[in-house]
């Protein structure tokens, strides 16, 4: 069926159009594709590394259940170095950490707690690393060095428990004023919650006069 003027013209205009934008267009359409593949190859990419690091972190639970030193250290080991940026390193750190120092090895402990300290995602993980780290330094008698650590800014959600720890290491530089005050604080802060551990903290605190 042959075309009147009026659509010669629209078509004629459509052809003039295209012309001059079709090349954007179609670099606009395949740059859209490669985002899109680039992307879904990105988030392939994340769930293929958070399966191997799963695999790795389970390795490393076994290990610690079995007591294997060995197997624990090669599976963290390659978990740090493989996958540091997911959430299985750090929790692979803090474990192994809590394996090492049951078995009174603070050195390896100290280094696990400070790899989450450095290198974790997840503030959550730093905070918690430094509450334990912290417990180590009171085991070797780092105190000052303890307090340094548990003066660092943390979450909210940790002051309590930061507190206390602070509480514990006054008490051992024999600074029970300062102790007093600082399991008041844990207290204050714990709330309503957390009844066990409230009711650790009130023993802690009887025991230097209330």
């Amino acid at each position: 069926m042959a075309l009147d003027l009026e659509e010669q013209e629209q078509v004629a205009e459509l052809k003039a159009w295209w012309q001059q934008h079709g090349s954007l267009i179609t670099a606009a359409v395949v740059a859209a594709c490669l985002a899109f593949a680039g992307w879904s190859g990105w988030r392939w990419y994340e769930r293929s590394q958070a399966a191997q690091a799963g695999a790795l972190y389970e390795t490393l639970a076994r290990a610690m259940q079995a007591g294997d030193a060995k197997a624990l250290r090669d599976a963290g080991g390659a978990l740090l170095e493989n996958y540091p940026r997911t959430l299985y390193a750090s929790m692979g750190a803090l474990s192994a950490a809590r394996f090492y120092f049951d078995r009174n090895d603070p050195k390896n402990a100290r280094a696990q707690l400070v790899w989450v300290i450095e290198h974790a995602a997840s503030d959550d993980f730093r905070d918690l690393a430094r509450l334990r780290l912290a417990a180590v330094l009171l085991d070797e008698k780092a105190y000052d060095e303890a307090l340094k650590l548990l003066d660092a800014q943390h979450g909210a959600a940790y002051d309590a428990q930061y507190a206390a720890a602070r509480g514990d290491v006054l008490v051992a530089k024999n600074q029970a004023a300062e102790a007093r005050s600082a399991y008041k604080l844990a207290l204050e802060k714990a709330g309503a919650g957390s009844p066990a551990f409230r009711e650790s903290v009130r023993m802690r605190l009887e025991a230097l006069g209330g």
